[in-house]
Parts: structure tokens; sequence; C-alpha cells
């Protein structure tokens, strides 16, 4: 039974792809191979990997605040290529920032039995940053690898990891 996850959180077509209707930028494809090689190492260790999705509704009322993305069984809220889960591995569909709202994902970890977690994808001051206070208020152990977390705005991820780091006791590294 593993004791460890991955979470990878919203690498999807709509942010990381150029044509995506919420593209994150360079920043964010350049994580990919970061990913791909953390992905490696968690299925060689045949720990336990979960996919967060972001996946609207077509009238989804975060559509005020951002443009409308990865709406729910389109080509945008798919999991990129590169990253493509394997069988057996866990896709959780989300409707919020958080991985916890609305979600299977507590009971994943508790099932799997799992005390430590690392999290990598996008954006590190949304969806990123609001699963780390949710893994912290659940007391797991935390990592969040900066080759492995991208965001629009760099003033926001720099002040996302503090935060992370600081009041979360995430370990950013």
């Amino acid at each position: 039974m593993p004791s460890k996850a991955l979470i990878i959180v919203d690498m999807l077509n709509d942010f990381i792809d150029e044509k995506g209707a919420l593209d994150c930028g360079e920043s964010a494809r350049e994580i990919v191979p970061f990913i791909a090689q953390r992905l490696a190492a968690f299925r060689k260790n045949k720990d336990l990997v979960v996919y967060l999705q972001d996946a609207h509704d077509r009238n989804d009322k975060e559509f005020e605040k951002f443009p409308e993305h990865c709406v729910s069984g389109t080509w945008g809220s798919q999991i990129i290529q590169a990253l493509s889960p394997m069988l057996g591995e866990k896709v959780v569909p989300k409707k919020r920032f958080s991985g916890f709202y609305g979600t299977d994902l507590e009971n994943i970890l508790a099932r799997a039995g799992i005390a430590a977690v690392e999290v990598v994808g996008v954006c590190t001051s949304i969806c990123v940053m609001d699963t780390v206070g949710g893994l912290a208020n659940r007391d797991y152990s935390i990592t969040v690898p900066l080759k492995g977390v991208a965001d629009f705005d760099p003033e926001f991820h720099r002040f996302a990891l503090k935060r992370m780091e600081k009041l979360y006791g995430a370990e950013v590294s």
C-alpha cells in the first residue's frame, strides 16, 4: 500500500496548450518535463497518482471571473498527452479551486493510507495553493517542488509559494 501520493493539478489543454482558452504561458509548458519525471518516479515506486481535472459546466459562475475554460467533456478539459493517466491512476474532476471541494479526494487519500503528498501543476496561486491548504487542514506532510508549479502572474506565484511554506507548512524546494 502506498504511503505517498503525487497530486497533479490541472495540467490540462486549456491551461498548457498555446491554443488553450486560458493558456498559462511558457512557464507552464516548462514544468511539463519535470512533472513527467516525478510521475515516472511515483509510478516506479507504485505510489498513488491523482490527477485533479478542472471540469466546469457551460454556465459556471467562475466564468464571471475567468474566460470560459475546461468545460467538462471538451478538449480543453483533457489532461495533456505528455502526462496521460495510466490504468488505475485516479482522475478527480473538480468544479472549484480546491481539489477537495465537492470531490472524493479526501476519501481517495484516506483509503490509500497516504501520509505525504507532493503537489505539482497550475496555477500556483489558485488551484495548487487552495488544494495545498486543504491538505494542510488534514495534517498531510506536503512538498511543493519549485520546478513543478507555474502561474499566470509571477508576483502571485511568489506569494503563493511563500504562503504555502509559511502558513501551510509545505516544504517548498
